[in-house]
């Protein structure tokens, strides 16, 4: 019985249902006017897009069904091992912190202007040296794995990446004169908009949105992200305000002439559970013990995805070069027949 209660709890979680299903057995719908009920039908918002993606594709097309297979896989592991790190992270972080900071923001439509800004900044950081410090890389590299993109590769995370990303993020925040209240506000919002730029193609065909597109990062600029083409390499690290992609120069936007291909540039079985989880660490180790010298095996740790102790470099900003230098070549002496 106690297995039981326990799936049927973890159902009724990852569905997002738990709180407006307390609020539905009290009777009094009125709270469902009050921010705590806003936010308990914001919740399932997700999960049931996740659940209407997966059905379409079974229903239009052949869906890549290893990915879902996976993404599931990982968020079983990872409700397991690293249920409550992040969350202690940041709790840590805050009665650390917040006594240090500049001054206080309180919850007003310009301190929340202002806080989304500077959580984009922190989150441009995480995820930046995310791609580009191969430590940092081993523990992102999972969520890029997918060679498909749908909402469920919102939960193909390494369980450590959370505490790094919060980290990052929680540290410039607080220090900037977040108060915690406007903390887990932006975090809120930012984790369910986060969820849903995942969205596929099953979906949403066409991830623009429309005007949508020139202001804030959607859909289409995630997919960029996730895509291993050379144009699309290391850009839009940014959630929703893509300012800092701009003020970055990493800013991308979707080719309609280049067709997307997701998933990393490392040979991998995305099939296989052990491969997307750990396969990067083990890629990692191997170079490290190879590596001729100290400063070597450092460097392989340190330096991005692609670095080589002999100059011969793959990383993501030498291909993405080459790829452009072609490109303008192209365009200044196109063939002629």
């Amino acid at each position: 019985m106690e297995l039981l209660e326990t799936l049927y709890n973890e159902i009724i979680g990852f569905l997002g249902i738990s709180q407006a299903w307390e609020i539905l057995k009290t009777g009094d719908y009125s709270v469902f006017k009050t921010y705590e009920g806003i936010v308990s039908l914001i919740y399932p918002i997700i999960p049931f897009l996740l659940l209407l993606e997966l059905i379409l594709g079974l229903i239009y097309k052949k869906p890549q069904a290893k990915v879902y297979k996976v993404n599931f896989l990982i968020y079983l592991f990872n409700r397991i091992v690293g249920r409550f790190i992040a969350i202690a992270m940041v709790t840590f972080l805050i009665g650390v912190l917040q006594p240090i900071a500049l001054f206080q923001a309180g919850i007003t439509w310009y301190w929340l202007i202002y806080g989304y800004i500077v959580w984009e900044f922190g989150h441009f950081l995480y995820h930046y040296w995310g791609h580009k410090v191969r430590l940092f890389w081993c523990l992102h590299s999972t969520h890029h794995a997918p060679e498909d993109m749908n909402l469920s590769v919102s939960h193909a995370h390494f369980f450590l990446e959370a505490p790094y990303a919060d980290t990052i993020r929680t540290t410039v925040c607080l220090l900037l004169g977040l108060s915690p209240e406007l903390l887990f506000l932006i975090m809120f919002i930012d984790g369910t908009y986060g969820a849903f730029i995942h969205i596929g193609e099953n979906l949403l065909k066409d991830g623009r949105l429309g005007f949508l597109n020139r202001i804030v990062l959607t859909p289409s600029h995630h997919r960029v992200h996730h895509a291993r083409n050379p144009l699309y390499m290391d850009t839009n690290f940014c959630n929703l305000l893509n300012v800092w992609d701009k003020v970055f120069k990493t800013y991308q936007d979707e080719d309609q002439n280049v067709q997307i291909e997701y998933g990393i540039t490392r040979k991998m079985d995305s099939g296989n559970f052990w491969d997307v989880y750990f396969g990067e660490i083990g890629a990692l180790v191997k170079d490290v013990v190879r590596a001729p010298g100290f400063m070597n095996k450092l460097k392989y740790i340190v330096m991005p995805p692609g670095w080589h102790h002999e100059g011969k470099h793959q990383t993501a900003k030498v291909v993405r070069e080459a790829y452009l230098n072609k490109s303008r070549i192209n365009q200044s002496y196109p063939e002629t027949e």
